[in-house]
């Protein structure tokens, strides 16, 4: 069989790309950490705001985002610098006082309409989210218990008590997604909160001191009771509910037999390309709903589809 790395090589040029990911910001890391060229930033006539109700986007006529003046932010909200528009124009989100921090993926109303929106938008809007709500909840210090400000164009939070003076910087946690493969057929699972007849990709977070590769054979064997070997890695994306590092990978099983784990999966089933050609194409006569398209379980099932072809 032909090596996981080696089907991966160029196969990605062939695919849609993959949501979230393709930032067009220039993140200017040397005027965010300078807080004289940041306020030069934050003064000029073309900067502007991102316009957020709480974490979801405003959307405009077109399905995009909607930017406003720097100047409608709200009172006493902190500021968070997006980065630098093509055109040079500082591009912010505000961190409202009163917002709460939230972990909850998107409705699914905003779901669908997220998948309609332009990639370039999309990208710029999955990183303000995941930063706004960092911000909201990580206004105390976890050292000390003090109230922490906004730093560096609010890509750190310093402890206001000078006997602590900790940093504090945005969290990004790594997350495993796999799929399974054992004679031409993949391993899918589905979650109770899933929509009816959803199956995805494995998944599960990476847990200290293990590997990627340890990572994924672990939760496949803790979900689903397989053992699977030669894991190698795929792609990845950022996944801002509220901000993960999904790391899609493969990997191979020599025994199909399942014993699941009910405490994590509703169900678990092995589907052959037919199966799964007909859930990618919508069909009616599918056995399962494709993952959607802002996810990078569908990157990987189409993946494997042109890899296995």
């Amino acid at each position: 069989m032909t090596d996981t790395a080696t089907l991966t090589a160029g196969l990605h040029k062939a695919l849609p790309p993959i949501a979230y990911a393709g930032n067009p910001l220039d993140r200017a890391d040397a005027v965010r950490t300078d807080p004289a060229r940041l306020a030069t930033v934050q003064a000029a006539a073309g900067a502007r705001l991102l316009v957020l109700d709480g974490l979801s986007p405003e959307f405009s006529a077109e399905g995009g985002l909607v930017w406003a003046p720097l100047a409608a932010a709200p009172e006493g909200a902190d500021l968070v610098f997006l980065g630098l528009d093509p055109q040079g124009h500082g591009c912010f989100a505000a961190v409202a006082p009163a917002l709460g921090g939230s972990t909850a993926p998107a409705a699914p109303n905003l779901r669908a309409m997220l998948d309609a929106m332009p990639a370039a938008d999309l990208a710029i809007y999955g990183g303000a989210r995941s930063l706004v709500d960092w911000h909201a909840r990580h206004r105390f210090c976890a050292r000390c218990g003090h109230a922490t400000r906004a730093a560096k164009g609010g890509w750190q939070r310093s402890c206001t008590n000078a006997a602590c003076g900790a940093e504090h910087f945005p969290r990004v946690d790594p997350v495993t997604i796999m799929l399974v493969e054992h004679d031409g057929r993949l391993l899918l699972g589905r979650q109770p909160r899933f929509p009816a007849g959803r199956y995805s990709a494995l998944a599960g977070f990476v847990e200290p001191g293990e590997t990627v590769e340890e990572a994924v054979a672990r939760e496949v064997l803790e979900e689903a009771g397989v053992r699977v070997r030669d894991v190698r890695y795929v792609a990845s994306q950022p996944w801002p509910y509220p901000s993960s590092l999904m790391l899609a990978c493969h990997a191979l099983a020599d025994d199909p037999a399942i014993a699941i784990d009910h405490a994590e999966l509703e169900d678990a089933r092995w589907f052959t390309r037919a199966e799964v050609t007909a859930a990618l194409e919508g069909r009616p006569d599918a056995p399962f709903g494709a993952p959607t398209h802002t996810a990078v379980a569908r990157h990987l099932l189409e993946w494997w589809m042109v890899a296995r072809g």
